[in-house]
């Protein structure tokens, strides 16, 4: 008889298969015997792997609970404790409040923004070339803004045509009610559903990786790119020239890999939107355009000017991001007359469980952090020389970042660097090209999996991945051409143009020849 046929067993995750939660509870027996009684080390990593085996069973049961579960139980035994925990909480608070505000913020955007990418969808019809400038739209916007901003603005979109479509399929006019993850209302043949969804997730795809192939080339595109440039004393302009040796080839090879993998139709890729979907969407915008009164041309005016406040936000650094994504409630809900709780509660639904998942991700990194799991692969690169200590940064970085957490990463390596500096082992100069090496690896190679890049996990558990089937092996299949052509491209670039690069941009005063030390250095701490 099985162990979960009775009600109170049923309890126990749910609906998910009995197999995931036999294996989850292997877990919970395995890692107290793996920690006391063979080796805390070897229980670090296998706690590692099993965390991200939850991630990749994400369509089978939201990582929150048997993740928690495994991080509690980690924190109970003592592989780390309940205040370094909260220390890794607090020293992502910024992306914390960015998850809840912006997130919820972007929300109050979505008519907008459906109104404007449906008529680019509408008027574009070439798969590639819109393929081609969700990736670009993706990299210019993470350039200045933020990943996970840009992701919630893609995926706030994608589920408002995916809402539109799957209405209409089921018998329903524009202006009803409707749940659109119900497919048994569906009145029509799946054929047309899953060709739509495969679009979208392609589409999906190019936008993460766009956000990736930008986010790495600014002091403001990645969390981790702000901390290494405080570190080196780098300003906007020196970060953006010191990252350009490896960056510009990376950004041309992903934006070619795009157009690659649509003409060949490899990988998941290559999906256009049906016929009857795109009437659907072309007649969707006419209602729109047909029934749109004073007021709500107003609330899209309105919208649109809050938009441009996020942008000019968050390209100047008026306040912290999570703050300036507060003001987008308050001002886009405000002069919309969106005023009632239950209206603005909803804004929040799409963020806050991912919000939580990830704090509970914080202390796998302190996990990682306390039982030095990645302290063998530090010391074989520094010790390591010359040329081949700067590639093996990059690799290591890219590796590591992949299955951790890349700011996290960034933050150990960085640390190093700035050590091996302090104690006189490495030059100035060499620092700098450790510090590209490390920014550079830990925002490339990491496309690699979803628990690599905050944006492509944030993806993963989306309301919006199971109405397109987007599951973890996927994104990593459609990753992969991207991982494998900007990750070459990435250490070519470290490994032949890095050093003569810098050299021409330094004769050039694009960038300057510091002598400081790097600021932030703590002797005896790596965090």
């Amino acid at each position: 008889m099985s162990l979960f046929a009775n009600p109170a067993g049923r309890n126990f995750l749910g609906n998910s298969a009995e197999w995931y939660k036999m294996t989850i509870l292997a877990f919970l027996i395995i890692n107290p015997i793996l920690f006391f009684y063979v080796d805390p080390f070897i229980a670090g990593w296998a706690l590692v792997a099993e965390f991200i085996f939850t991630l990749a069973m994400a369509l089978k049961c939201y990582p929150l609970q048997p993740g928690g579960l495994l991080a509690i139980e980690a924190v109970a035994m003592g592989m780390t404790t309940p205040d370094k925990w909260f220390h890794e909480i607090s020293a992502n608070l910024e992306v914390i409040l960015l998850l809840v505000f912006m997130v919820a913020g972007i929300h109050f955007l979505k008519d907008m923004l459906l109104f404007v990418f449906t008529k680019l969808v509408v008027k574009v019809r070439n798969k590639v070339v819109l393929s081609l400038l969700f990736s670009l739209a993706g990299a210019v916007l993470s350039a200045f803004l933020d990943a996970l901003t840009v992701t919630a603005v893609v995926i706030t979109i994608s589920v408002g045509f995916y809402s539109v479509y799957h209405k209409v399929a089921s018998g329903k006019h524009f202006s009803h009610d409707h749940d659109h993850g119900d497919d048994a209302q569906l009145t029509v043949t799946g054929d047309d559903l899953e060709q739509f969804r495969a679009f979208l997730r392609s589409l999906m795809m190019h936008a993460a990786v766009g956000t990736a192939l930008g986010g790495v080339t600014t002091l403001v595109g990645e969390p981790q790119n702000l901390l290494i440039g405080t570190h080196a004393h780098w300003n906007f302009i020196e970060f953006f020239f010191r990252m350009s040796p490896v960056t510009i080839p990376v950004l041309f090879t992903g934006l070619i890999t795009c157009v690659i993998v649509e003409m060949s139709g490899k990988f998941g890729y290559g999906a256009k939107i049906p016929a009857s979907v795109l009437q659907i969407l072309v007649d969707y915008d006419k209602y729109q355009g047909e029934k749109m009164t004073k007021r709500d041309k107003q609330a899209l005016v309105v919208q649109g000017l809050v938009a441009v406040w996020l942008v000019i936000g968050l390209l100047f650094h008026l306040a912290p991001v999570g703050l300036i994504g507060l003001s987008v409630i308050v001002f886009a809900s405000a002069l919309t007359g969106v005023t009632e709780e239950h209206q603005i509660g909803h804004a929040f639904q799409e963020a806050l469980p991912f919000t939580t998942l990830l704090a509970i991700f914080f202390a796998v990194v302190g996990v990682i952090s306390d039982l030095s799991l990645f302290d063998p692969i530090t010391h074989l690169v520094l010790s390591l020389e010359g040329h081949n200590q700067i590639t093996a940064f990059y690799v290591a970085n890219g590796v590591l970042s992949a299955i951790s957490d890349n700011v996290f990463v960034a933050t150990v390596y960085i640390s190093e660097a700035a050590k091996a500096l302090h104690e006189g082992l490495i030059d100035r100069d060499t620092f700098d090209l450790m510090a590209v090496a490390i920014n550079t690896g830990t925002n490339i190679p990491s496309v690699a999996t979803p628990n690599g890049q905050a944006a492509f996990l944030f993806l993963l558990t989306s309301a919006l991945a199971p109405l397109i089937r987007l599951s973890y092996m996927r994104m990593v299949v459609m990753a992969l051409p991207y991982t494998i052509t900007m990750s070459i491209v990435g250490y070519l670039a470290v490994a032949h143009l890095l050093v003569p690069m810098s050299d021409k941009l330094y004769d050039a005063n694009l960038i300057g020849h510091h002598t400081e030390e790097p600021t932030g250095f703590d002797e005896g701490s790596s965090h």
